[in-house]
């Protein structure tokens, strides 16, 4: 009896060991499936999600207005009057050489500012950073770059915009150094992330005035030396300021604030293959942007438009709308703003209907093609897609690209090594769009966003055509589902006729970066 007790105990053991051998080897294979059989967990194709996707392949939502886009034809006429620079509109950048600044000798102190935000939230904040330190009569510390909670992005203000050029630039105007003296290199992020410090500033009020800095962040100035204002995006008024603090802020915008020579050289490289494709080449030099120039007067000028498709997983969450991936992509959606947002998306209490007709859905890929095509881009288009990550990939994008087969962007124009700087880096990406986005003929943005209005901002200042899309009219086209080609493609050229980069006079509270006229802009 003993002895088969025993015997029962021992297989009970080897059949546990069994056990735990197979939850091993059951873990182990759970692990390398991705690694053995990685098309389960990407997409099976261009056009096809994987099988473990938080969405299904979107089918066109508006299949009777595709058929009649990709049937479409463009009169030479129609063409020319699209392409057609804009006329002078009777303003011109102000003329600020005339002035020449004095600084005072004597200042009150350092000023720091740490920005959040993406690569166009954190521009704005070092212009308005420049005027507050203006203001306040003090040296501007390089601004610090928070990292993107989105994108993860570490880049510094040096390894995006060229610093010497931006110091030479404002050098009458501020002080400014790239870092503290070491009586102060105490003063860092992480100092202020420990603990409560007096001279770390935190209740800035979103537009603030000038006399709130004077009566809030001097004194502390005057105390310590040195007053680190965080947070900082939007701290500042755009109203009821001294003319010469607004146009400091347009010199910073439209001149101080250049791109590091990497950004820019790429750049050029994919501008000049975008508008003479047959000169593509997978080598940036000086002397093959020379070469290219020299050939301009022989094979003519070609012409491209930009499209900034801000069509992210952040960006389609926060929309609350719906767009067609199905009962899987909208559980995705709301778990996502759940945890980003957590209940704070007042978007998410309305019905998609609701959205679409007030224009507060971004434009999915299909319907910003549809839009271009109604305007009267045709398959002959030269296209430049500037974005970050399309939310559902290339099977989003597909039929975007059915409608204009020459679709570009920076992987297609430049290659592996030429884009080894910028790789994985947000705001170096965004950087590289944003330059090729001023040197376009044409800007359109599929959904108002940062990008959008400093793009629209800085166009507006340089007279370029810029088409701002109808969002409500737009929403309210897409939900007629009877409505036919000819008649959407009338609805949408009318009222899109007085949005291609005529010019906008600032409102009360509007931005100096979005509406520069007339604060950074004069009568010709």
């Amino acid at each position: 009896m003993q002895s088969s007790s025993s015997s029962f105990s021992s297989l009970n053991k080897s059949g546990g060991i069994g056990v735990g051998r197979r939850s091993v080897y059951v873990g182990l294979l759970v692990i390398l499936l991705p690694v053995f059989f990685p098309n389960l967990f990407s997409p099976l194709s261009h056009a096809s999600p994987s099988i473990f996707s938080e969405w299904n392949a979107p089918k066109s939502r508006h299949l009777p207005l595709l058929e009649g886009a990709l049937q479409r034809q463009t009169s030479y006429e129609e063409q020319s009057d699209l392409w057609t620079p804009l006329a002078n509109q009777g303003w011109k950048p102000c003329d600020v050489s005339s002035h020449v600044a004095v600084l005072p000798k004597k200042r009150q102190g350092y000023v720091q500012v740490f920005l959040d935000g993406g690569l166009n939230q954190q521009r704005m904040g070092i212009c308005d950073a420049v005027a507050v330190a203006k203001i306040l009569n003090a040296t501007l510390v390089i601004p610090y770059l928070e990292v993107n909670p989105v994108w993860q992005d570490s880049s510094s203000f040096t390894d995006i915009f060229d610093v010497d050029h931006f110091i030479d630039v404002l050098k009458d105007e501020i002080s400014i150094v790239k870092q503290l003296p070491k009586a102060y290199s105490w003063s860092t992020r992480e100092y202020y992330a420990t603990a409560i410090r007096a001279t770390r500033i935190k209740t800035a009020p979103v537009h603030a005035s000038a006399n709130w800095y004077l009566e809030n962040v001097l004194p502390v100035m005057q105390s310590y030396g040195i007053a680190a204002i965080a947070p900082f995006s939007h701290r500042l008024a755009f109203d009821n300021m001294p003319m010469d603090i607004q146009r400091l802020r347009c010199k910073v915008n439209f001149q101080a604030l250049a791109f590091v020579p990497h950004v820019k050289t790429l750049g050029d490289a994919l501008v000049n293959r975008l508008r003479y494709p047959s000169r593509k080449s997978s080598v940036v030099s000086t002397e093959y942007l020379e070469e290219t120039s020299d050939e301009r007067h022989k094979q003519g000028s070609g012409k491209f438009v930009v499209l900034h498709l801000r069509f992210d997983k952040d960006m389609a969450a926060h929309s609350a709308c719906d767009f067609g991936g199905g009962k899987a992509e909208k559980l995705a959606l709301a778990k996502y703003r759940q945890v980003i947002w957590q209940g704070r998306v007042l978007n998410s209490q309305f019905t998609d209907e609701e959205l679409r007709n007030q224009g507060r859905c971004p434009l999915t890929p299909e319907e910003i093609g549809l839009l271009l095509a109604a305007l009267g881009f045709d398959n002959s288009t030269r296209l430049y897609l500037a974005s970050h990550k399309v939310y559902g990939g290339e099977a989003r994008i597909s039929t975007l690209r059915n409608l204009f087969p020459l679709m570009e962007d920076k992987k297609s124009l430049a290659s592996t090594e030429e884009r080894a700087k910028i790789k994985g880096k947000a705001s170096l990406l965004a950087a590289v769009d944003y330059y090729v986005s001023m040197h376009s003929d044409i800007f359109i943005s599929a959904s108002p966003g940062n990008m959008h209005n400093a793009l629209v901002g800085h166009r507006t200042y340089e007279n370029l055509k810029t088409i701002r899309p109808n969002m409500a009219l737009l929403g309210q086209l897409f939900l007629n589902k009877s409505m036919g080609w000819s008649e959407f493609q009338q609805a949408v050229r009318d009222g899109h006729r007085t949005r291609q980069g005529q010019i906008r006079i600032k409102k009360e509270k509007q931005s100096i970066y979005t509406y520069p006229a007339p604060d950074c802009m004069c009568r010709a």
